[in-house]
Protein backbone atom coordinates (compact mmCIF):
# COMPACT_ATOMS: atom_id res chain seq x y z
CA UNK A 1 0.00 0.00 0.00
CA UNK A 2 1.44 3.56 -0.80
CA UNK A 3 1.30 6.06 1.94
CA UNK A 4 -0.94 8.70 1.96
CA UNK A 5 0.75 11.99 0.55
CA UNK A 6 -1.94 14.19 0.97
CA UNK A 7 -0.80 17.48 2.54
CA UNK A 8 -2.03 18.31 5.84
CA UNK A 9 -4.47 20.81 5.90
CA UNK A 10 -3.20 24.75 6.49
CA UNK A 11 -5.61 24.71 9.13
CA UNK A 12 -4.38 21.70 11.05
CA UNK A 13 -0.79 22.75 10.74
CA UNK A 14 1.64 23.77 13.73
CA UNK A 15 1.57 27.54 13.74
CA UNK A 16 5.10 29.27 14.10
CA UNK A 17 6.24 32.54 15.10
CA UNK A 18 9.58 33.74 13.46
CA UNK A 19 11.08 36.98 15.32
CA UNK A 20 13.91 39.30 13.83
CA UNK A 21 14.85 42.64 13.02
CA UNK A 22 15.91 41.81 9.90
CA UNK A 23 13.33 41.45 6.74
CA UNK A 24 15.84 39.20 4.97
CA UNK A 25 15.98 36.65 7.92
CA UNK A 26 12.08 36.48 7.86
CA UNK A 27 11.92 35.76 3.99
CA UNK A 28 14.70 33.21 4.63
CA UNK A 29 12.89 31.31 7.76
CA UNK A 30 10.00 31.90 6.61
CA UNK A 31 10.14 30.36 3.14
CA UNK A 32 11.74 27.73 4.45
CA UNK A 33 8.88 26.41 6.55
CA UNK A 34 6.13 27.65 4.91
CA UNK A 35 5.46 24.37 3.27
CA UNK A 36 4.76 21.97 6.39
CA UNK A 37 3.89 24.92 8.53
CA UNK A 38 1.79 27.93 9.44
CA UNK A 39 4.13 30.83 9.65
CA UNK A 40 3.72 34.27 11.23
CA UNK A 41 6.32 36.97 11.80
CA UNK A 42 7.31 39.45 13.50
CA UNK A 43 9.81 42.12 13.07
CA UNK A 44 10.87 43.39 17.48
CA UNK A 45 9.98 41.57 20.30
CA UNK A 46 7.17 44.33 21.22
CA UNK A 47 5.20 43.05 18.27
CA UNK A 48 6.01 39.12 18.99
CA UNK A 49 4.42 39.44 22.42
CA UNK A 50 1.44 41.26 21.18
CA UNK A 51 1.17 38.14 18.80
CA UNK A 52 1.82 35.24 21.40
CA UNK A 53 -0.31 36.82 24.00
CA UNK A 54 -3.42 36.91 20.74
CA UNK A 55 -2.81 33.98 19.36
CA UNK A 56 -0.69 31.54 21.28
CA UNK A 57 1.54 29.74 18.51
CA UNK A 58 3.17 26.34 18.89
CA UNK A 59 6.77 27.04 18.70
CA UNK A 60 8.94 30.35 18.71
CA UNK A 61 12.14 30.70 16.14
CA UNK A 62 13.66 34.33 18.46
CA UNK A 63 16.48 36.09 17.71
CA UNK A 64 18.51 37.61 20.05
CA UNK A 65 20.18 40.71 18.88
CA UNK A 66 17.73 43.01 18.55
CA UNK A 67 16.97 46.78 19.18
CA UNK A 68 14.90 47.90 21.88
CA UNK A 69 13.84 44.82 23.55
CA UNK A 70 16.36 41.76 22.84
CA UNK A 71 15.37 38.07 22.63
CA UNK A 72 16.13 37.59 26.59
CA UNK A 73 14.21 40.22 27.54
CA UNK A 74 11.05 39.10 25.23
CA UNK A 75 11.45 35.47 26.40
CA UNK A 76 11.35 36.61 30.71
CA UNK A 77 8.09 38.75 29.60
CA UNK A 78 6.63 35.31 28.07
CA UNK A 79 8.17 33.03 30.63
CA UNK A 80 6.17 35.73 33.32
CA UNK A 81 2.67 35.18 31.66
CA UNK A 82 0.37 32.09 31.95
CA UNK A 83 -0.82 32.11 28.53
CA UNK A 84 2.62 32.00 26.83
CA UNK A 85 4.66 30.36 30.00
CA UNK A 86 4.80 27.15 27.92
CA UNK A 87 5.49 28.43 24.45
CA UNK A 88 8.77 26.26 23.65
CA UNK A 89 10.98 29.08 22.03
CA UNK A 90 14.20 28.25 19.96
CA UNK A 91 16.83 31.15 19.95
CA UNK A 92 18.07 31.95 16.26
CA UNK A 93 21.65 34.35 16.61
CA UNK A 94 25.27 34.69 15.10
CA UNK A 95 26.17 34.88 18.71
CA UNK A 96 27.50 31.14 18.38
CA UNK A 97 29.77 31.23 21.68
CA UNK A 98 29.33 28.30 24.73
CA UNK A 99 28.70 31.24 26.77
CA UNK A 100 26.00 32.85 24.77
CA UNK A 101 24.21 29.26 24.32
CA UNK A 102 24.50 28.37 28.03
CA UNK A 103 23.03 32.16 28.69
CA UNK A 104 19.95 31.32 26.57
CA UNK A 105 19.49 27.54 27.23
CA UNK A 106 19.44 28.97 31.02
CA UNK A 107 17.01 31.28 30.08
CA UNK A 108 14.14 28.82 29.36
CA UNK A 109 14.63 28.60 25.65
CA UNK A 110 13.84 25.05 24.54
CA UNK A 111 17.30 24.98 22.04
CA UNK A 112 19.72 27.39 19.91
CA UNK A 113 20.30 27.67 16.74
CA UNK A 114 23.62 29.66 15.35
CA UNK A 115 23.29 31.65 12.00
CA UNK A 116 24.04 31.13 8.95
CA UNK A 117 21.35 29.03 9.27
CA UNK A 118 21.03 25.48 7.95
CA UNK A 119 18.22 24.68 6.28
CA UNK A 120 18.51 20.90 7.25
CA UNK A 121 19.28 21.86 11.30
CA UNK A 122 16.20 24.06 11.11
CA UNK A 123 13.80 21.89 10.15
CA UNK A 124 14.79 18.84 11.85
CA UNK A 125 15.16 20.88 15.98
CA UNK A 126 11.81 22.41 14.88
CA UNK A 127 10.37 18.85 14.19
CA UNK A 128 12.25 18.02 17.02
CA UNK A 129 10.64 20.56 19.34
CA UNK A 130 6.88 20.53 18.09
CA UNK A 131 7.11 16.86 18.51
CA UNK A 132 7.75 17.28 22.34
CA UNK A 133 5.58 19.97 22.64
CA UNK A 134 3.01 17.37 21.05
CA UNK A 135 4.00 14.66 24.05
CA UNK A 136 3.46 17.28 26.44
CA UNK A 137 0.25 18.60 25.45
CA UNK A 138 -0.64 15.05 25.04
CA UNK A 139 0.01 14.23 28.59
CA UNK A 140 -1.33 17.53 30.04
CA UNK A 141 -4.60 16.81 28.78
CA UNK A 142 -4.59 13.28 29.75
CA UNK A 143 -4.00 13.97 33.10
CA UNK A 144 -6.52 16.72 33.40
CA UNK A 145 -8.26 14.18 32.07
CA UNK A 146 -7.53 11.79 34.76
CA UNK A 147 -8.00 14.64 37.33
CA UNK A 148 -11.21 15.31 36.78
CA UNK A 149 -12.40 11.27 36.16
CA UNK A 150 -10.65 11.05 40.03
CA UNK A 151 -12.34 14.24 41.04
CA UNK A 152 -15.55 12.93 39.37
CA UNK A 153 -15.44 9.78 41.24
CA UNK A 154 -14.25 10.81 45.11
CA UNK A 155 -17.70 13.37 44.58
CA UNK A 156 -19.73 10.30 44.09
CA UNK A 157 -17.83 8.44 46.45
CA UNK A 158 -18.49 11.72 48.97
CA UNK A 159 -22.29 11.53 47.78
CA UNK A 160 -22.66 7.64 48.55
CA UNK A 161 -20.89 8.35 52.06
CA UNK A 162 -23.59 11.52 52.97
CA UNK A 163 -26.25 9.50 51.59
CA UNK A 164 -25.43 6.70 53.79
CA UNK A 165 -25.29 9.03 56.59
CA UNK A 166 -28.60 10.36 56.14
CA UNK A 167 -29.98 6.93 55.43
CA UNK A 168 -29.01 5.45 59.14
CA UNK A 169 -30.02 8.88 61.04
CA UNK A 170 -33.36 8.38 58.62
CA UNK A 171 -33.52 5.07 60.20
CA UNK A 172 -33.68 6.55 64.00
CA UNK A 173 -36.32 9.27 62.75
CA UNK A 174 -38.69 6.66 61.69
CA UNK A 175 -38.93 5.32 65.49
CA UNK A 176 -39.28 9.42 66.46
CA UNK A 177 -41.78 10.74 63.67
CA UNK A 178 -42.10 14.35 65.44
CA UNK A 179 -38.11 15.21 64.38
CA UNK A 180 -39.26 16.29 60.73
CA UNK A 181 -36.42 18.40 58.91
CA UNK A 182 -34.34 18.28 62.48
CA UNK A 183 -31.60 17.09 61.19
CA UNK A 184 -30.87 19.88 57.74
CA UNK A 185 -31.38 22.16 60.78
CA UNK A 186 -29.33 20.96 62.87
CA UNK A 187 -26.20 20.62 60.44
CA UNK A 188 -26.85 24.24 59.56
CA UNK A 189 -26.75 25.35 63.17
CA UNK A 190 -23.99 23.69 63.70
CA UNK A 191 -21.75 24.36 60.92
CA UNK A 192 -22.59 27.87 61.57
CA UNK A 193 -21.59 28.19 64.95
CA UNK A 194 -18.65 26.06 64.44
CA UNK A 195 -17.23 28.49 61.75
CA UNK A 196 -17.72 31.09 63.40
CA UNK A 197 -15.90 29.10 67.11
CA UNK A 198 -12.90 28.69 64.57
CA UNK A 199 -11.62 32.42 64.76
CA UNK A 200 -11.54 31.93 68.60
CA UNK A 201 -7.89 31.33 69.53
CA UNK A 202 -8.73 28.34 72.11
CA UNK A 203 -10.31 26.46 69.36
CA UNK A 204 -8.98 27.44 65.94
CA UNK A 205 -6.72 24.34 66.46
CA UNK A 206 -9.14 22.11 66.58
CA UNK A 207 -11.57 23.57 64.13
CA UNK A 208 -10.04 23.59 60.79
CA UNK A 209 -12.40 23.64 57.94
CA UNK A 210 -11.13 19.30 57.26
CA UNK A 211 -12.51 19.15 60.87
CA UNK A 212 -15.79 20.92 60.88
CA UNK A 213 -16.77 19.38 57.61
CA UNK A 214 -16.14 15.85 59.26
CA UNK A 215 -18.29 17.30 62.47
CA UNK A 216 -21.09 18.55 60.35
CA UNK A 217 -20.85 15.23 58.41
CA UNK A 218 -21.14 13.21 61.30
CA UNK A 219 -24.14 15.51 63.19
CA UNK A 220 -27.23 13.36 61.74
CA UNK A 221 -25.73 10.44 63.65
CA UNK A 222 -26.05 11.81 66.68
CA UNK A 223 -29.43 10.62 67.67
CA UNK A 224 -28.81 7.50 65.89
CA UNK A 225 -28.87 5.46 69.15
CA UNK A 226 -33.12 6.03 69.30
CA UNK A 227 -33.19 2.94 67.19
CA UNK A 228 -32.66 0.50 70.31
CA UNK A 229 -35.06 2.40 72.51
CA UNK A 230 -39.10 0.86 73.24
CA UNK A 231 -41.68 2.15 71.43
CA UNK A 232 -43.39 2.73 74.82
CA UNK A 233 -40.47 4.93 76.02
CA UNK A 234 -39.52 6.65 72.85
CA UNK A 235 -43.28 7.39 70.97
CA UNK A 236 -44.98 8.42 74.52
CA UNK A 237 -46.72 11.29 74.19
CA UNK A 238 -46.51 12.33 77.75
CA UNK A 239 -44.17 13.06 80.49
CA UNK A 240 -41.60 9.94 81.33
CA UNK A 241 -41.07 8.18 84.69
CA UNK A 242 -37.68 8.31 86.05
CA UNK A 243 -37.35 4.48 85.04
CA UNK A 244 -38.70 5.20 81.46
CA UNK A 245 -36.25 8.75 81.34
CA UNK A 246 -33.09 6.31 82.69
CA UNK A 247 -33.93 3.80 79.58
CA UNK A 248 -34.10 6.93 77.21
CA UNK A 249 -30.85 8.24 77.93
CA UNK A 250 -29.58 4.91 77.19
CA UNK A 251 -29.66 6.15 73.15
CA UNK A 252 -26.05 8.07 73.70
CA UNK A 253 -24.80 4.86 74.44
CA UNK A 254 -26.06 2.73 72.01
CA UNK A 255 -25.36 4.85 69.08
CA UNK A 256 -21.73 5.46 70.18
CA UNK A 257 -20.83 1.43 70.56
CA UNK A 258 -22.99 1.15 67.29
CA UNK A 259 -20.76 3.40 65.79
CA UNK A 260 -18.07 1.64 66.88
CA UNK A 261 -18.52 -1.40 65.90
CA UNK A 262 -19.22 0.24 62.35
CA UNK A 263 -15.77 1.62 62.74
CA UNK A 264 -14.21 -1.87 63.62
CA UNK A 265 -15.88 -3.21 60.38
CA UNK A 266 -14.37 -0.84 58.07
CA UNK A 267 -11.80 -2.03 55.97
CA UNK A 268 -10.40 1.63 56.41
CA UNK A 269 -10.02 4.65 58.36
CA UNK A 270 -13.47 6.82 58.45
CA UNK A 271 -12.26 9.79 59.98
CA UNK A 272 -15.42 11.15 60.65
CA UNK A 273 -16.51 8.36 62.70
CA UNK A 274 -14.79 9.45 65.34
CA UNK A 275 -16.92 12.44 65.85
CA UNK A 276 -20.07 10.46 64.83
CA UNK A 277 -19.29 8.76 68.04
CA UNK A 278 -18.20 11.74 69.72
CA UNK A 279 -21.61 13.63 69.36
CA UNK A 280 -23.69 10.45 69.61
CA UNK A 281 -21.98 9.60 73.30
CA UNK A 282 -21.35 13.28 74.67
CA UNK A 283 -24.25 15.04 73.36
CA UNK A 284 -26.32 15.52 76.32
CA UNK A 285 -23.47 16.10 78.59
CA UNK A 286 -23.20 19.86 80.37
CA UNK A 287 -20.68 22.00 80.65
CA UNK A 288 -21.55 21.91 84.93
CA UNK A 289 -21.39 18.15 84.66
CA UNK A 290 -25.36 17.83 85.42
CA UNK A 291 -25.40 16.01 81.45
CA UNK A 292 -25.31 12.22 80.92
CA UNK A 293 -24.65 9.67 80.31
CA UNK A 294 -21.27 10.42 82.06
CA UNK A 295 -21.24 13.50 83.84
CA UNK A 296 -18.41 15.05 82.70
CA UNK A 297 -17.45 18.45 83.14
CA UNK A 298 -16.40 21.11 80.90
CA UNK A 299 -13.48 20.48 78.75
CA UNK A 300 -13.29 17.07 79.45
CA UNK A 301 -16.82 16.90 76.96
CA UNK A 302 -15.10 16.98 73.47
CA UNK A 303 -15.73 19.78 71.62
CA UNK A 304 -18.05 18.28 68.84
CA UNK A 305 -20.20 17.45 71.47
CA UNK A 306 -20.50 20.61 73.14
CA UNK A 307 -21.10 22.39 69.67
CA UNK A 308 -24.08 19.44 69.16
CA UNK A 309 -25.50 20.33 72.36
CA UNK A 310 -26.11 24.34 71.46
CA UNK A 311 -28.11 23.06 67.72
CA UNK A 312 -30.02 19.73 69.17
CA UNK A 313 -31.26 22.05 72.48
CA UNK A 314 -32.26 25.22 69.89
CA UNK A 315 -33.95 22.69 67.55
CA UNK A 316 -35.77 21.47 69.86
CA UNK A 317 -37.02 24.60 71.59
CA UNK A 318 -38.22 25.84 68.68
CA UNK A 319 -40.06 23.09 66.72
CA UNK A 320 -43.15 21.34 67.98
CA UNK A 321 -43.53 18.24 70.13
CA UNK A 322 -46.45 16.22 71.54
CA UNK A 323 -46.02 18.15 74.45
CA UNK A 324 -45.28 21.18 73.66
CA UNK A 325 -45.66 24.16 70.81
CA UNK A 326 -42.93 25.99 69.20
CA UNK A 327 -41.28 28.53 71.03
CA UNK A 328 -40.11 31.88 69.86
CA UNK A 329 -36.98 32.36 68.48
CA UNK A 330 -36.27 35.47 70.61
CA UNK A 331 -36.83 33.11 73.82
CA UNK A 332 -34.97 30.12 72.66
CA UNK A 333 -31.86 32.13 72.39
CA UNK A 334 -32.64 33.50 75.68
CA UNK A 335 -32.71 30.32 77.49
CA UNK A 336 -29.52 29.32 75.92
CA UNK A 337 -27.93 32.54 77.12
CA UNK A 338 -28.79 31.43 80.56
CA UNK A 339 -27.48 28.60 80.42
CA UNK A 340 -24.26 30.01 79.31
CA UNK A 341 -21.63 27.79 81.56
CA UNK A 342 -23.87 25.55 83.03
CA UNK A 343 -25.33 23.35 80.26
CA UNK A 344 -23.14 24.95 77.80
CA UNK A 345 -19.35 25.90 76.73
CA UNK A 346 -19.46 29.90 77.47
CA UNK A 347 -17.54 30.02 74.33
CA UNK A 348 -20.26 27.98 72.34
CA UNK A 349 -22.92 29.60 73.41
CA UNK A 350 -21.53 33.38 72.59
CA UNK A 351 -20.56 31.78 69.44
CA UNK A 352 -24.53 30.68 68.76
CA UNK A 353 -25.73 34.40 69.45
CA UNK A 354 -23.12 35.60 67.08
CA UNK A 355 -24.76 33.82 64.36
CA UNK A 356 -28.06 33.57 65.83
CA UNK A 357 -30.15 35.74 62.92
CA UNK A 358 -28.51 33.07 60.62
CA UNK A 359 -29.72 29.69 62.40
CA UNK A 360 -33.12 31.50 62.49
CA UNK A 361 -33.10 31.78 59.05
CA UNK A 362 -31.98 28.39 58.60
CA UNK A 363 -34.93 27.10 60.90
CA UNK A 364 -37.56 29.10 58.92
CA UNK A 365 -36.23 27.63 55.91
CA UNK A 366 -36.51 23.71 56.75
CA UNK A 367 -39.22 24.19 59.19
CA UNK A 368 -41.83 21.09 59.33
CA UNK A 369 -44.45 20.75 56.96
CA UNK A 370 -47.27 20.64 59.62
CA UNK A 371 -46.11 23.41 61.65
CA UNK A 372 -45.46 27.31 60.79
CA UNK A 373 -42.09 28.58 61.69
CA UNK A 374 -42.27 30.33 65.61
CA UNK A 375 -42.82 33.96 65.70
CA UNK A 376 -40.29 35.70 67.21
CA UNK A 377 -41.06 37.47 70.44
Amino acid sequence: MTPDCTPTPLENRPTILIVDDIPDNLTVLGALLSGDYRVRVANSGARALEIARSTPPDLILLDVMMPGMDGYEVLQRLRSETLTADIPVIFVTAMDSTAEEERGLNCGAVDYITKPIRPAIVLARVRTQLEAKQGRDWLRDRNAILEAEISRRLQENQELQDMSIHALARLAETRDPETGFHLYRTQGYYRLVAEHLAAHPDYAKELTPRNIDLMVKSAPLHDIGKVGIPDHVLLKPGKLTPEEWAIMQTHCVLGAHALEQAERDAHRPMPFLRYAKEIAHYHHEKWNGSGYPDGLIGDAIPLSARLMAVADVFDALVTRRSYKPPMPFERAAAIIAEERGRHFDPAVADAFAAVFGACCAIARRYADRDESPPVPA
